[in-house]
């Protein structure tokens, strides 16, 4: 199939890890990396909206304070982790280190940013504390990042 992840036997993944799902050279020759960053096991867990919203605006504003190679985080619509684009081919520890730097920024947090109605289309649909607690458990387990298969 055209999307990597269709690919993937997601039966056969442990979460959480962070993997390179995808690698792109543009036709002028700049990268792109697409890692997948993933919080639940597949089809045993996910996380709740409120607290997928809340990771995605809080990761993506403080990932940016440590990377300006950071093009975008997105939420998996399976509910069980996100995409991190980042321009330029990187070592896993360089993304590990901007993941677990920008996950601890998380837990710092006073406030979501953004989370309003004129900055966000579902500005109600938020929970800094739910973001936190998902980003204390993956960073708990970070010494798991790099296994992704059981």
């Amino acid at each position: 199939m055209n999307v990597e992840s269709f690919n993937l036997d997601h039966r056969a993944v442990a979460a959480p890890y962070l993997r390179i799902a995808d690698r792109k050279v543009l036709p002028a020759g700049d990268v792109i990396v697409k890692y997948d960053v993933r919080f639940a096991q597949p089809n045993v867990a996910h996380l709740e909206m409120p607290t997928i919203h809340s990771l995605e605006h809080l990761f993506a504003e403080k990932s940016r304070n440590h990377s300006d190679r950071v093009i975008d985080f997105s939420p998996m619509g399976c509910q069980t982790g996100f995409y991190l684009i980042l321009q330029g081919d990187h070592s896993y520890e360089e993304v590990e280190a901007l993941v677990a730097a920008s996950l601890g920024d998380v837990l710092e947090a006073t406030e979501v940013p953004a989370a309003n109605e004129v900055q966000c289309g579902w500005g109600a649909n938020h929970t800094l504390e739910g973001a936190q607690q998902a980003a204390r458990d993956f960073l708990a387990r970070r010494d798991e990042w790099g296994q992704v298969f059981a």
